[in-house]
């Protein structure tokens, strides 16, 4: 659909094209509108529509280390930075990120201010879903075979996309809609998704038994047993594919290797687990795996940028100062 919407693009006169840009302003603005009227405050706000959340921030932040499950981010104002080893992702009012496999990123909000806060949505992408859209797509041969690559992506917003995400966060006002509009909803945004230029990357894991899927499955083992000795032998397995064939997918779809991935899976649980349950560095190192507190402590340092009690005490003053008043 993106490709289509480029060939369109350069042919459309400027008024046509002037047209398109108003429209999107207009509708970023209504969905803007209506996110802070659902939010109210910073944090990550939960939605009477399964799998949709959404997400107000007043202020740049230093980057916040997570997980990024399946999943599409639109933002309606402010922009964000995100993170995937030393690949950097950008996407605000004028595109979306989708990431199509479970990934540790650490993603900064980049420009949000009390008077224009950062205001977006989270929608979860379920796989049963795209399986089954993904195959109406897939006999209309429009959804190519390819090799995989980074989880992660962005694409550009257009108002074909963006008007049922509005569509979307308007039934937020109409409770007794949402069980039986959202589905429809949610299938059109899906549809619009899978048929863009990048959509394939989506679509890939819809793919029974390919290279997507066996690395999808290599990583829920490493976040089942992070906390285990790995061994690459398993791993391979355990995803049916061999050692070679592993790493090079792997790597393909994260941007880091299986022990990266499990390294970075171990210090941000690590982190986790100091910061809500008072523990040492010590003790947490060794919950999660390692066995020597001091190359707990200098891995904790590389990758955080502090060592653990202070980065710990810098993250406990930072959520005293974002409580809502």
């Amino acid at each position: 659909m993106l490709a289509a919407m480029v060939t369109i693009t350069s042919q459309a006169t400027p008024a046509e094209a002037s047209a398109e840009q108003v429209q999107l302003v207009l509708l970023r603005a209504e969905l803007a509108t209506r996110i802070e009227r659902h939010t109210g405050f910073d944090g990550v706000h939960s939605t009477a529509i399964p799998r949709l959340t959404l997400v107000r921030v007043s202020t740049a932040q230093h980057p916040v280390h997570s997980v990024y499950e399946p999943a599409f981010c639109v933002l309606a104002q402010g922009a964000k930075r995100v993170l995937l080893g030393d690949e950097v992702y950008v996407y605000d009012g004028s595109h979306y990120l989708v990431a199509s496999q479970d990934l540790p990123v650490a993603g900064h909000v980049v420009d949000a201010s009390p008077e224009t806060p950062y205001l977006g949505l989270k929608l979860d992408l379920d796989a049963k879903d795209i399986a089954s859209l993904a195959l109406d797509l897939g006999r209309d041969g429009r959804l190519p075979s390819r090799s995989p690559q980074r989880g992660i992506f962005t694409g550009e917003l257009t108002a074909a996309l963006l008007e049922p995400v509005l569509r979307l966060i308007k039934l937020l006002d109409s409770p007794r809609d949402i069980s039986t509009l959202a589905p429809l909803v949610l299938r059109e945004i899906l549809y619009r998704l899978l048929s863009s230029e990048e959509g394939w990357r989506i679509a890939q894991l819809a793919v029974v038994d390919g290279h997507s899927q066996r690395v999808a499955r290599a990583i829920d083992w490493l976040r089942q047993r992070f906390h285990e000795q790995l061994r690459v032998e398993e791993l391979a397995r355990e995803a049916h594919m061999s050692v070679s064939s592993l790493h090079h997918h792997f790597k393909a779809v994260t941007a880091m290797s299986p022990l990266q991935y499990q390294k970075q899976l171990r210090l941000q649980e690590a982190r986790q687990v100091m910061l809500s349950e008072n523990i040492d560095a010590a003790t947490a190192g060794h919950r999660v795996g390692y066995e020597s507190p001091s190359q707990f402590s200098r891995e904790y340092s590389r990758f955080f940028g502090a060592p653990p009690a202070r980065d710990i005490k810098r993250l406990r003053e930072q959520q005293i100062s974002s409580r809502p008043h």
